[in-house]
Protein backbone atom coordinates (compact mmCIF):
# COMPACT_ATOMS: atom_id res chain seq x y z
CA UNK A 1 0.00 0.00 0.00
CA UNK A 2 1.55 3.30 -1.12
CA UNK A 3 1.66 6.10 1.45
CA UNK A 4 -0.29 9.14 0.18
CA UNK A 5 2.12 11.49 1.99
CA UNK A 6 5.62 10.21 1.14
CA UNK A 7 4.78 7.54 -1.49
CA UNK A 8 6.65 4.88 0.45
CA UNK A 9 5.43 1.36 -0.38
CA UNK A 10 4.05 -0.29 2.77
CA UNK A 11 2.78 -3.82 3.50
CA UNK A 12 -0.87 -4.38 2.57
CA UNK A 13 -1.97 -4.75 6.21
CA UNK A 14 -0.20 -1.59 7.39
CA UNK A 15 -2.35 1.12 8.98
CA UNK A 16 0.43 3.72 9.27
CA UNK A 17 3.30 4.42 6.92
CA UNK A 18 6.48 2.78 8.22
CA UNK A 19 8.47 5.67 6.80
CA UNK A 20 6.57 8.81 7.95
CA UNK A 21 3.77 7.45 10.25
CA UNK A 22 1.00 8.95 8.12
CA UNK A 23 -2.33 7.03 8.40
CA UNK A 24 -2.94 4.73 5.43
CA UNK A 25 -6.59 3.85 5.92
CA UNK A 26 -9.33 6.05 4.53
CA UNK A 27 -12.60 6.79 6.30
CA UNK A 28 -16.08 7.36 4.97
CA UNK A 29 -17.11 11.01 5.32
CA UNK A 30 -20.67 9.93 6.11
CA UNK A 31 -20.29 7.12 8.69
CA UNK A 32 -16.52 7.06 9.49
CA UNK A 33 -16.13 3.42 8.36
CA UNK A 34 -12.58 2.62 7.20
CA UNK A 35 -12.16 1.26 3.69
CA UNK A 36 -9.39 0.20 1.35
CA UNK A 37 -7.47 2.46 -1.00
CA UNK A 38 -9.27 0.96 -4.01
CA UNK A 39 -12.82 1.60 -2.79
CA UNK A 40 -15.06 3.98 -4.71
CA UNK A 41 -17.99 3.67 -2.30
CA UNK A 42 -18.17 3.07 1.45
CA UNK A 43 -18.77 -0.66 2.13
CA UNK A 44 -20.99 0.20 5.12
CA UNK A 45 -23.36 2.93 3.88
CA UNK A 46 -22.66 3.27 0.13
CA UNK A 47 -21.53 6.91 0.40
CA UNK A 48 -19.09 8.05 -2.34
CA UNK A 49 -15.61 8.06 -0.81
CA UNK A 50 -13.26 10.97 -0.37
CA UNK A 51 -9.54 10.42 0.00
CA UNK A 52 -8.29 10.85 3.56
CA UNK A 53 -5.01 12.14 2.12
CA UNK A 54 -6.73 15.36 1.00
CA UNK A 55 -5.62 18.54 2.71
CA UNK A 56 -7.02 18.28 6.22
CA UNK A 57 -7.02 22.03 6.77
CA UNK A 58 -9.71 22.44 4.13
CA UNK A 59 -12.05 19.95 5.83
CA UNK A 60 -15.48 21.33 6.52
CA UNK A 61 -19.01 20.09 7.17
CA UNK A 62 -19.31 19.78 3.40
CA UNK A 63 -17.56 16.42 3.86
CA UNK A 64 -20.54 15.39 6.02
CA UNK A 65 -23.67 15.70 3.90
CA UNK A 66 -26.19 16.03 6.71
CA UNK A 67 -24.05 18.72 8.40
CA UNK A 68 -23.69 20.72 5.22
CA UNK A 69 -27.42 20.69 4.57
CA UNK A 70 -28.23 21.72 8.13
CA UNK A 71 -25.64 24.50 8.18
CA UNK A 72 -26.87 25.97 4.91
CA UNK A 73 -30.49 25.74 6.03
CA UNK A 74 -29.70 27.51 9.30
CA UNK A 75 -27.49 30.19 7.74
CA UNK A 76 -29.95 33.05 7.60
CA UNK A 77 -31.95 31.87 10.58
CA UNK A 78 -29.09 32.13 13.09
CA UNK A 79 -26.98 34.99 11.74
CA UNK A 80 -26.80 37.72 14.35
CA UNK A 81 -28.67 35.71 16.97
CA UNK A 82 -27.52 34.86 20.48
CA UNK A 83 -26.88 31.14 20.90
CA UNK A 84 -26.30 28.89 23.87
CA UNK A 85 -23.30 26.77 22.91
CA UNK A 86 -20.36 24.83 24.23
CA UNK A 87 -16.98 26.01 22.98
CA UNK A 88 -14.06 23.63 22.57
CA UNK A 89 -10.37 24.44 22.28
CA UNK A 90 -7.99 21.55 21.59
CA UNK A 91 -4.31 21.57 20.73
CA UNK A 92 -1.20 19.40 20.75
CA UNK A 93 0.83 19.99 23.87
CA UNK A 94 4.53 20.29 23.08
CA UNK A 95 4.07 20.45 19.31
CA UNK A 96 7.29 22.47 19.13
CA UNK A 97 9.17 19.21 19.62
CA UNK A 98 7.84 18.10 16.25
CA UNK A 99 9.03 21.23 14.53
CA UNK A 100 12.51 21.76 15.98
CA UNK A 101 15.12 20.04 13.83
CA UNK A 102 12.52 18.56 11.53
CA UNK A 103 11.68 19.42 7.95
CA UNK A 104 8.42 21.47 7.88
CA UNK A 105 6.77 18.97 5.55
CA UNK A 106 7.73 16.07 7.81
CA UNK A 107 6.35 17.92 10.82
CA UNK A 108 3.11 18.58 8.98
CA UNK A 109 2.77 14.89 8.10
CA UNK A 110 2.95 14.05 11.79
CA UNK A 111 0.58 16.77 12.97
CA UNK A 112 -2.02 16.58 10.21
CA UNK A 113 -3.41 13.20 11.35
CA UNK A 114 -4.03 14.75 14.78
CA UNK A 115 -6.04 17.59 13.25
CA UNK A 116 -7.90 15.02 11.13
CA UNK A 117 -8.92 13.12 14.25
CA UNK A 118 -10.04 16.30 15.98
CA UNK A 119 -12.19 17.35 13.03
CA UNK A 120 -13.69 13.86 12.61
CA UNK A 121 -14.68 13.73 16.29
CA UNK A 122 -16.28 17.19 16.19
CA UNK A 123 -18.26 16.37 13.06
CA UNK A 124 -19.28 12.98 14.42
CA UNK A 125 -21.19 14.79 17.17
CA UNK A 126 -22.46 17.44 14.72
CA UNK A 127 -20.26 20.24 15.97
CA UNK A 128 -18.71 22.96 13.80
CA UNK A 129 -14.97 23.45 13.44
CA UNK A 130 -14.71 27.20 13.72
CA UNK A 131 -10.96 27.65 13.32
CA UNK A 132 -7.82 25.58 12.74
CA UNK A 133 -4.80 27.06 14.46
CA UNK A 134 -1.68 25.21 13.36
CA UNK A 135 -1.62 22.43 15.94
CA UNK A 136 -5.17 22.72 17.24
CA UNK A 137 -8.77 23.69 16.61
CA UNK A 138 -11.62 25.78 17.96
CA UNK A 139 -15.06 24.19 17.66
CA UNK A 140 -18.61 24.96 18.66
CA UNK A 141 -21.51 22.70 19.57
CA UNK A 142 -24.97 24.25 19.37
CA UNK A 143 -24.40 26.68 16.47
CA UNK A 144 -25.10 27.09 13.64
CA UNK A 145 -26.83 23.72 14.15
CA UNK A 146 -28.76 24.07 17.41
CA UNK A 147 -28.62 21.17 19.88
CA UNK A 148 -30.13 21.13 23.34
CA UNK A 149 -27.44 18.65 24.45
CA UNK A 150 -24.50 20.67 23.11
CA UNK A 151 -22.44 20.23 26.30
CA UNK A 152 -22.88 16.45 26.19
CA UNK A 153 -21.91 16.30 22.53
CA UNK A 154 -18.83 18.44 23.17
CA UNK A 155 -17.78 16.25 26.09
CA UNK A 156 -18.20 13.06 24.06
CA UNK A 157 -16.28 14.60 21.16
CA UNK A 158 -13.46 15.51 23.54
CA UNK A 159 -13.31 11.93 24.82
CA UNK A 160 -13.30 10.62 21.25
CA UNK A 161 -10.42 12.97 20.37
CA UNK A 162 -8.37 11.81 23.33
CA UNK A 163 -8.97 8.13 22.56
CA UNK A 164 -8.14 8.36 18.85
CA UNK A 165 -5.13 10.66 19.31
CA UNK A 166 -3.77 8.36 22.02
CA UNK A 167 -3.80 5.44 19.60
CA UNK A 168 -2.06 7.53 16.96
CA UNK A 169 0.34 8.94 19.57
CA UNK A 170 1.43 5.44 20.51
CA UNK A 171 2.38 4.84 16.88
CA UNK A 172 4.32 8.11 16.70
CA UNK A 173 6.10 7.36 19.97
CA UNK A 174 7.11 3.95 18.68
CA UNK A 175 8.29 5.16 15.26
CA UNK A 176 9.75 8.57 16.11
CA UNK A 177 10.36 8.51 19.85
CA UNK A 178 8.39 11.74 20.32
CA UNK A 179 5.53 11.92 22.84
CA UNK A 180 2.23 13.25 21.51
CA UNK A 181 -0.75 14.31 23.61
CA UNK A 182 -3.70 16.66 23.28
CA UNK A 183 -5.15 19.00 25.88
CA UNK A 184 -8.78 20.12 25.63
CA UNK A 185 -10.84 22.85 27.29
CA UNK A 186 -14.64 23.26 27.27
CA UNK A 187 -16.97 26.00 28.43
CA UNK A 188 -20.69 26.57 27.91
CA UNK A 189 -22.48 29.88 27.58
CA UNK A 190 -23.80 32.49 25.18
CA UNK A 191 -22.28 33.73 21.95
CA UNK A 192 -23.41 35.92 19.05
CA UNK A 193 -23.22 34.57 15.52
CA UNK A 194 -21.54 37.30 13.50
CA UNK A 195 -21.45 35.78 10.00
CA UNK A 196 -21.71 32.56 8.02
CA UNK A 197 -19.80 32.54 4.77
CA UNK A 198 -20.66 30.43 1.76
CA UNK A 199 -17.85 27.95 2.49
CA UNK A 200 -19.57 27.06 5.80
CA UNK A 201 -16.74 28.52 7.84
CA UNK A 202 -18.26 30.47 10.70
CA UNK A 203 -17.00 33.56 12.57
CA UNK A 204 -18.36 34.10 16.07
CA UNK A 205 -18.13 36.94 18.55
CA UNK A 206 -18.33 35.72 22.12
CA UNK A 207 -20.65 37.39 24.60
CA UNK A 208 -19.06 37.58 28.05
CA UNK A 209 -16.40 35.01 28.85
CA UNK A 210 -17.65 31.95 26.97
CA UNK A 211 -14.85 31.50 24.45
CA UNK A 212 -12.27 33.11 26.74
CA UNK A 213 -12.84 30.56 29.50
CA UNK A 214 -12.78 27.62 27.09
CA UNK A 215 -9.37 28.75 25.84
CA UNK A 216 -8.16 29.17 29.42
CA UNK A 217 -9.35 25.66 30.31
CA UNK A 218 -7.25 24.32 27.46
CA UNK A 219 -4.19 26.28 28.52
CA UNK A 220 -4.23 24.97 32.10
CA UNK A 221 -5.10 21.39 31.12
CA UNK A 222 -2.40 18.75 31.40
CA UNK A 223 -1.51 16.72 28.29
CA UNK A 224 -4.12 14.03 27.71
CA UNK A 225 -6.76 15.70 29.89
CA UNK A 226 -10.10 17.48 29.37
CA UNK A 227 -11.02 20.40 31.60
CA UNK A 228 -14.47 21.97 31.86
CA UNK A 229 -16.08 24.81 33.75
CA UNK A 230 -18.98 24.63 36.21
CA UNK A 231 -21.34 25.80 33.44
CA UNK A 232 -20.48 22.78 31.28
CA UNK A 233 -20.59 20.47 34.29
CA UNK A 234 -24.23 21.42 35.01
CA UNK A 235 -25.28 20.54 31.47
CA UNK A 236 -23.27 17.31 31.08
CA UNK A 237 -23.56 15.91 34.61
CA UNK A 238 -24.53 12.26 34.59
CA UNK A 239 -23.60 11.82 30.93
CA UNK A 240 -19.87 11.98 31.67
CA UNK A 241 -17.72 11.09 34.63
CA UNK A 242 -15.76 13.97 36.10
CA UNK A 243 -13.70 14.85 39.12
CA UNK A 244 -13.43 18.27 40.77
CA UNK A 245 -10.04 19.95 40.72
CA UNK A 246 -11.17 22.73 43.04
CA UNK A 247 -11.07 26.48 42.44
CA UNK A 248 -8.16 27.34 40.14
CA UNK A 249 -6.70 30.70 39.11
CA UNK A 250 -7.51 31.74 35.55
CA UNK A 251 -5.58 34.41 33.73
CA UNK A 252 -7.70 37.53 33.28
CA UNK A 253 -10.05 36.79 36.18
CA UNK A 254 -9.71 38.30 39.62
CA UNK A 255 -11.11 35.24 41.43
CA UNK A 256 -10.46 31.49 41.16
CA UNK A 257 -13.19 29.44 39.48
CA UNK A 258 -14.25 25.80 39.97
CA UNK A 259 -12.71 23.48 37.39
CA UNK A 260 -13.54 19.83 36.62
CA UNK A 261 -11.73 17.13 34.67
CA UNK A 262 -13.73 14.81 32.40
CA UNK A 263 -12.48 11.25 32.92
CA UNK A 264 -14.89 9.17 30.85
CA UNK A 265 -18.44 8.53 29.70
CA UNK A 266 -21.05 8.43 32.45
CA UNK A 267 -23.82 5.94 33.15
CA UNK A 268 -26.59 8.12 31.67
CA UNK A 269 -27.20 8.09 27.93
CA UNK A 270 -30.63 9.68 27.83
CA UNK A 271 -32.36 12.61 29.52
CA UNK A 272 -34.53 10.18 31.46
CA UNK A 273 -31.53 8.35 32.86
CA UNK A 274 -29.87 11.62 33.84
CA UNK A 275 -33.09 12.83 35.48
CA UNK A 276 -33.48 9.53 37.34
CA UNK A 277 -30.13 10.11 39.01
CA UNK A 278 -31.50 13.36 40.43
CA UNK A 279 -34.89 11.83 41.29
CA UNK A 280 -38.05 11.60 39.16
CA UNK A 281 -41.35 13.35 39.81
CA UNK A 282 -44.48 11.24 40.50
CA UNK A 283 -45.96 9.46 37.46
CA UNK A 284 -49.69 10.29 37.21
CA UNK A 285 -52.65 10.33 34.78
CA UNK A 286 -51.35 7.70 32.36
CA UNK A 287 -53.44 4.71 33.46
CA UNK A 288 -55.60 4.59 30.31
CA UNK A 289 -52.56 4.57 28.03
CA UNK A 290 -50.82 1.96 30.17
CA UNK A 291 -53.92 -0.24 29.99
CA UNK A 292 -53.99 0.06 26.19
CA UNK A 293 -50.34 -0.97 25.98
CA UNK A 294 -51.06 -3.83 28.37
CA UNK A 295 -53.83 -5.12 26.10
CA UNK A 296 -51.49 -5.08 23.12
CA UNK A 297 -49.02 -7.07 25.20
CA UNK A 298 -51.66 -9.71 25.94
CA UNK A 299 -52.53 -10.04 22.24
CA UNK A 300 -48.84 -10.37 21.33
CA UNK A 301 -48.37 -13.05 23.99
CA UNK A 302 -51.05 -15.13 22.25
CA UNK A 303 -49.03 -15.23 19.03
CA UNK A 304 -50.34 -12.19 17.16
CA UNK A 305 -47.49 -9.70 16.78
CA UNK A 306 -48.34 -6.13 17.69
CA UNK A 307 -46.71 -2.74 17.06
CA UNK A 308 -47.49 0.26 19.27
CA UNK A 309 -46.31 3.80 18.58
CA UNK A 310 -45.99 6.48 21.26
CA UNK A 311 -45.96 9.85 19.54
CA UNK A 312 -45.37 13.33 20.94
CA UNK A 313 -43.19 16.41 20.96
CA UNK A 314 -39.82 16.46 22.70
CA UNK A 315 -40.09 16.52 26.47
CA UNK A 316 -43.68 15.30 26.85
CA UNK A 317 -42.64 12.08 28.58
CA UNK A 318 -42.44 9.36 25.91
CA UNK A 319 -39.38 7.73 27.45
CA UNK A 320 -40.79 8.00 30.96
CA UNK A 321 -44.01 6.32 29.83
CA UNK A 322 -42.11 3.40 28.25
CA UNK A 323 -39.89 3.06 31.30
CA UNK A 324 -42.92 3.00 33.59
CA UNK A 325 -44.56 0.28 31.51
CA UNK A 326 -41.44 -1.88 31.44
CA UNK A 327 -40.94 -1.70 35.18
CA UNK A 328 -44.57 -1.91 36.23
CA UNK A 329 -46.32 -4.18 33.75
CA UNK A 330 -44.05 -6.64 31.97
CA UNK A 331 -43.68 -10.20 33.26
CA UNK A 332 -40.31 -11.56 34.25
CA UNK A 333 -40.58 -14.33 31.65
CA UNK A 334 -40.54 -11.88 28.72
CA UNK A 335 -37.45 -11.15 26.65
CA UNK A 336 -37.03 -7.37 26.86
CA UNK A 337 -34.67 -5.50 24.54
CA UNK A 338 -34.42 -1.70 24.45
CA UNK A 339 -32.67 0.63 22.03
CA UNK A 340 -32.15 4.26 23.06
CA UNK A 341 -29.58 5.71 20.64
CA UNK A 342 -28.61 9.37 20.85
CA UNK A 343 -29.35 11.79 18.00
CA UNK A 344 -25.70 11.94 16.96
CA UNK A 345 -25.76 8.19 16.30
CA UNK A 346 -27.69 8.55 13.05
CA UNK A 347 -24.43 8.61 11.06
CA UNK A 348 -23.73 5.01 12.11
CA UNK A 349 -25.80 2.51 10.09
CA UNK A 350 -27.71 -0.05 12.19
CA UNK A 351 -26.64 1.54 15.47
CA UNK A 352 -29.99 0.86 17.21
CA UNK A 353 -29.86 -2.74 15.99
CA UNK A 354 -26.29 -3.10 17.21
CA UNK A 355 -27.40 -1.87 20.62
CA UNK A 356 -30.13 -4.53 20.72
CA UNK A 357 -27.69 -7.26 19.72
CA UNK A 358 -25.25 -6.23 22.42
CA UNK A 359 -28.04 -6.59 24.97
CA UNK A 360 -29.22 -9.94 23.63
CA UNK A 361 -25.73 -11.44 23.60
CA UNK A 362 -24.77 -9.73 26.88
CA UNK A 363 -21.78 -7.95 25.33
CA UNK A 364 -20.02 -5.23 27.34
CA UNK A 365 -17.43 -2.65 26.36
CA UNK A 366 -14.79 -4.78 28.10
CA UNK A 367 -15.38 -7.81 25.85
CA UNK A 368 -12.58 -8.62 23.44
CA UNK A 369 -13.19 -9.57 19.83
CA UNK A 370 -12.60 -13.23 20.69
CA UNK A 371 -15.08 -13.00 23.56
CA UNK A 372 -17.74 -11.45 21.33
CA UNK A 373 -17.29 -14.18 18.73
CA UNK A 374 -17.63 -16.85 21.40
CA UNK A 375 -20.75 -15.32 22.96
CA UNK A 376 -22.52 -14.89 19.63
CA UNK A 377 -21.63 -18.32 18.27
CA UNK A 378 -22.58 -20.18 21.45
CA UNK A 379 -25.90 -18.40 21.92
CA UNK A 380 -26.96 -18.77 18.29
CA UNK A 381 -26.15 -22.48 18.29
CA UNK A 382 -27.98 -22.95 21.59
CA UNK A 383 -31.02 -21.14 20.21
CA UNK A 384 -31.16 -23.10 16.95
CA UNK A 385 -28.23 -24.85 15.20
CA UNK A 386 -29.89 -24.16 11.84
CA UNK A 387 -29.17 -20.44 12.38
CA UNK A 388 -25.41 -20.95 12.35
CA UNK A 389 -25.21 -19.24 8.94
CA UNK A 390 -26.37 -15.89 10.41
CA UNK A 391 -23.38 -15.48 12.73
CA UNK A 392 -21.24 -13.78 10.06
CA UNK A 393 -23.70 -10.92 9.57
CA UNK A 394 -24.18 -10.55 13.33
CA UNK A 395 -20.44 -10.45 13.99
CA UNK A 396 -20.02 -7.94 11.18
CA UNK A 397 -22.52 -5.62 12.86
CA UNK A 398 -20.66 -6.09 16.14
CA UNK A 399 -17.33 -5.27 14.46
CA UNK A 400 -15.92 -8.69 15.33
CA UNK A 401 -15.91 -10.54 12.01
CA UNK A 402 -12.61 -11.95 10.74
CA UNK A 403 -10.87 -9.67 8.24
CA UNK A 404 -10.74 -12.35 5.55
CA UNK A 405 -14.33 -13.58 5.90
CA UNK A 406 -16.21 -13.78 2.56
CA UNK A 407 -19.08 -11.72 4.02
CA UNK A 408 -16.89 -8.63 3.74
CA UNK A 409 -16.66 -9.11 -0.04
CA UNK A 410 -20.41 -8.88 -0.59
CA UNK A 411 -21.81 -5.83 -2.33
CA UNK A 412 -24.11 -3.41 -0.51
CA UNK A 413 -27.35 -5.03 -1.62
CA UNK A 414 -26.20 -8.53 -0.67
CA UNK A 415 -24.88 -7.38 2.68
CA UNK A 416 -28.14 -5.58 3.46
CA UNK A 417 -30.15 -8.66 2.50
CA UNK A 418 -28.07 -11.01 4.63
CA UNK A 419 -28.13 -8.59 7.56
CA UNK A 420 -31.93 -8.53 7.52
CA UNK A 421 -32.02 -12.33 7.13
CA UNK A 422 -29.80 -12.65 10.21
CA UNK A 423 -31.32 -10.19 12.68
CA UNK A 424 -35.02 -10.83 12.00
CA UNK A 425 -34.95 -14.67 12.18
CA UNK A 426 -32.81 -14.42 15.33
CA UNK A 427 -35.37 -12.24 17.12
CA UNK A 428 -38.34 -14.26 15.90
CA UNK A 429 -36.73 -17.53 16.94
CA UNK A 430 -36.03 -16.08 20.38
CA UNK A 431 -39.74 -15.28 20.81
CA UNK A 432 -40.55 -18.98 20.40
CA UNK A 433 -38.83 -19.63 23.72
CA UNK A 434 -40.46 -16.68 25.48
CA UNK A 435 -42.49 -13.69 24.27
CA UNK A 436 -40.46 -10.67 23.26
CA UNK A 437 -40.88 -6.98 23.99
CA UNK A 438 -38.64 -4.92 21.71
CA UNK A 439 -38.45 -1.14 22.20
CA UNK A 440 -37.05 1.32 19.66
CA UNK A 441 -37.07 4.87 21.04
CA UNK A 442 -36.77 8.09 19.01
CA UNK A 443 -37.27 6.68 15.52
CA UNK A 444 -36.91 10.21 14.11
CA UNK A 445 -33.16 9.86 14.74
CA UNK A 446 -32.69 6.50 13.00
CA UNK A 447 -30.82 5.83 9.79
CA UNK A 448 -32.75 4.52 6.79
CA UNK A 449 -31.31 1.00 6.99
CA UNK A 450 -32.49 0.55 10.57
CA UNK A 451 -35.96 1.89 9.73
CA UNK A 452 -36.23 -0.57 6.85
CA UNK A 453 -35.17 -3.44 9.09
CA UNK A 454 -37.76 -2.50 11.75
CA UNK A 455 -40.47 -2.35 9.10
CA UNK A 456 -39.56 -5.78 7.77
CA UNK A 457 -39.32 -7.16 11.31
CA UNK A 458 -42.92 -6.19 11.99
CA UNK A 459 -44.11 -7.54 8.65
CA UNK A 460 -42.50 -10.91 9.47
CA UNK A 461 -43.75 -10.95 13.08
CA UNK A 462 -47.51 -11.21 12.52
CA UNK A 463 -47.58 -14.76 13.85
CA UNK A 464 -44.90 -14.28 16.49
CA UNK A 465 -45.13 -13.54 20.20
CA UNK A 466 -43.63 -10.10 19.73
CA UNK A 467 -44.67 -6.66 20.94
CA UNK A 468 -42.80 -3.91 19.12
CA UNK A 469 -42.95 -0.52 20.87
CA UNK A 470 -41.63 2.55 19.06
CA UNK A 471 -41.52 6.22 20.00
CA UNK A 472 -41.07 9.23 17.78
CA UNK A 473 -41.88 12.89 17.48
CA UNK A 474 -44.76 14.43 15.57
CA UNK A 475 -44.03 14.60 11.86
CA UNK A 476 -42.34 11.22 11.59
CA UNK A 477 -44.39 8.38 10.08
CA UNK A 478 -43.67 4.67 10.19
CA UNK A 479 -44.24 2.43 7.13
CA UNK A 480 -46.54 0.16 9.20
CA UNK A 481 -48.97 2.96 10.14
CA UNK A 482 -51.93 1.55 8.16
CA UNK A 483 -51.38 -2.05 9.20
CA UNK A 484 -54.27 -3.64 11.17
CA UNK A 485 -51.92 -4.72 13.98
CA UNK A 486 -50.52 -1.23 14.46
CA UNK A 487 -51.84 0.81 17.41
Amino acid sequence: MKCPACEHENPVAAKFCEQCAAPLARQCANCATEFSTTANFCPQCGHPVRFAEENLRSASPQDYTHLANKSLADKTAVEGERKQVTVMFADVKGSMEFVVGRDPEDAQRLLDPVIERMIEAVHHYEGTVNDIMGDGIMALFGAPIAHEDHAVRASYAALKIQASVKRYGDEVQHSHGVPLAVRIGLNSGEIVLRAVRSDLRTDYTGVGQTAHLAARMEQIAKPGSILITAETKKLAEGYVEMKPLGPLPVKGLSEDIPVYEVTGAGAARTRLQAAAMRGLTPFVNREAALDQLGRAKQIAASGHGQAVAIIGEAGVGKSRFVDQFLHARHATDWLVLESKPASYGRTTPYLPVIELLRQYFNISSQDSTASIRQKVTEKVLALDPSLQHVTAALLYLLDSLEDQHPFRLLDLVQRRQQTFQAVIPLLLKATELRPGLVVFEDLHWYDSLTLSLISELFAEAQGARLLLVVTYRLGHTGPWKNHPNFR
